[in-house]
């Protein structure tokens, strides 16, 4: 039997019953780096440089570009914060590693343009970080004597959290 108070009680019932699978289908889980993490990165990728007589600055953005750690070797320019934090950006934004960006945007190619984009940085050293297949943050390093050695400075950051991304 049916009460007015039933009756009421029936449709916030079925409402909140609903809401779990509504809030479901209307979000996206996605893994983010701990920023404990994105540190020990860093400090393994400047290490990595240091052991290669290089001083630089490496910087870790989230998945969608923000910076998340950084740090600058005492002699590295005062130019490779905001160029490791640009690699970083433009791996992670462009979802492919900065030195196989260059091929691509050379002079003639389909993507010639894209170098000439705000924030962009067209140089080697920046890398995505990924865990499962799926994008977590960027790498970027600057300050090396040339884009390669950044490039393997910055393989050595991601290679030093590979296990914390299990």
């Amino acid at each position: 039997m049916f009460t007015p108070r039933t009756l009421l009680a029936t449709p916030l019932l079925l409402a909140l019953a609903a809401a779990p699978l509504q809030a479901s289908e209307g979000t996206f889980n996605t893994p983010t780096l701990i920023p404990e993490i994105a540190m020990k990165a860093v400090e393994a990728a400047v290490e990595a440089c240091r052991d290669r007589d290089t001083q630089v600055t490496a910087a870790v953005v989230d998945r969608h570009g923000t910076p998340q750690a950084l740090k600058r070797d005492r002699f590295a320019g005062p130019h490779t914060v905001d160029t490791a934090i640009s690699k970083a950006w433009t791996a992670v934004s462009f979802r492919t590693d900065t030195l196989d960006l260059r091929e691509i945007t050379e002079p003639g190619a389909a993507g010639y343009g894209i170098q000439h984009l705000p924030q962009v940085s067209i140089l080697g050293g920046g890398k995505q970080i990924t865990a499962n297949g799926r994008i977590v943050g960027g790498i970027g390093i600057s300050g090396a004597p040339s884009g390669q050695v950044d490039h393997e400075c910055a393989a050595a950051g991601v290679e030093a959290i590979a296990e914390d991304l299990l």
